[in-house]
């Protein structure tokens, strides 16, 4: 045995202990720690939603059984009586006609005579055209709707008016009337200004959704021999219905909340002939003094435009496109 056999030698570590964590837990970690950084990014967001938008709606809930002064500030619960009120108010029903009479007007020219216009103007073979005449046709809709309102109010005017001048230079003189003043022709005076308004705007949107078509499905059905109007309702048509079920939601919403340009053209008259919800709700409220009434009024909207929202987000979602 030499000395360098028996000479001491320092022990070996230990071995390091196996880690204990799984790369299952570490996954885990991760998710819980992504999942609440991505809570705190959305908090402020749901924060002032529920504050500015759905706390309003709970309040007016309750506003609505409420018989309510607001210049004395008494307050005095009435049940469902001001619902039981609504139902038998004449206006409310004429409002409620009315506003149905936007939306269906407004589906017909703002969607799918937008959509039809849209496909016009994409089929031209010039982009300098077509991009002059988007811009052409979206000017209106950069004017404000108060704006619009008194330049058409202008335009129905009897006596110094365009319309009635542009009637009696084509010897359309018999038709020349007081297109405000009269219960017959104000509401349908009033919407066809808002369809000039809104129109330029859906064919800009119209026209963004069939730039998305790939230009292969065209070609090949030319080279088959389709003609324009079989391929607008055999490829134009199919592939754009998510924008028009996004344009009938945006159009309906919008004609049940109508209320500047009725307010500018006539506040609802003549003898409320042209009253829509909006105004009869402000009516009730702001001039009446009627606030729990005007609540019942405005709680009837919101569960119409929630309605209609619904089922036409339901349909669009049984028919999405797939690319």
């Amino acid at each position: 045995m030499t000395v360098s056999d028996t000479a001491w030698k320092p022990a070996a570590p230990p071995p390091a202990p196996a880690s204990t964590k799984s790369p299952r837990t570490s996954t885990r970690k991760f998710a819980r720690t992504t999942h609440w950084r991505n809570v705190m990014w959305v908090l402020p967001a749901v924060l002032l939603l529920g504050v500015f938008a759905y706390l309003p709606l709970v309040q007016n809930l309750g506003f609505s059984f409420l018989k309510w002064d607001i210049y004395s500030g008494r307050q005095t619960f009435v049940g469902a009586d001001n619902y039981v009120r609504m139902f038998n108010d004449p206006i409310f029903w004429k409002s409620l006609l009315n506003n149905t009479l936007y939306a269906i007007i407004s589906i017909a020219f703002q969607v799918f005579g937008a959509l039809i216009l849209a496909a016009m103007i994409e089929g031209l073979r010039s982009q300098r055209w077509r991009g002059i005449l988007r811009a052409v046709y979206f000017v209106p809709s950069a004017i404000s709707l108060t704006v619009a309102g008194l330049l058409f109010y202008f335009i129905y005017e009897p006596e110094m008016g365009i319309l009635n001048a542009a009637l009696d230079f084509l010897g359309l003189g018999n038709f020349t009337q007081a297109w405000l003043g009269q219960e017959n022709t104000a509401i349908f005076a009033i919407i066809a200004m808002s369809q000039w308004q809104g129109f330029g705007y859906c064919t800009l949107l119209f026209s963004v959704a069939l730039q998305r078509i790939p230009s292969e499905l065209y070609e090949a059905a030319s080279i088959d021999g389709v003609g324009p109007f079989q391929r607008f309702f055999s490829i134009s048509l199919p592939l754009v219905r998510e924008m028009t079920g996004l344009m009938m939601i945006v159009t309906v919403s919008g004609a049940f909340q109508v209320f500047n340009e009725v307010m500018v053209m006539t506040s609802g008259g003549p003898n409320n002939s042209s009253q829509v919800l909006g105004t009869w709700l402000y009516r009730s409220g702001f001039v009446r003094n009627d606030f729990g009434y005007a609540a019942a009024v405005a709680t009837a909207v919101f569960i119409i435009t929630l309605v209609l929202a619904v089922i036409q987000l339901r349909i669009s979602k049984k028919r999405r496109v797939q690319w």
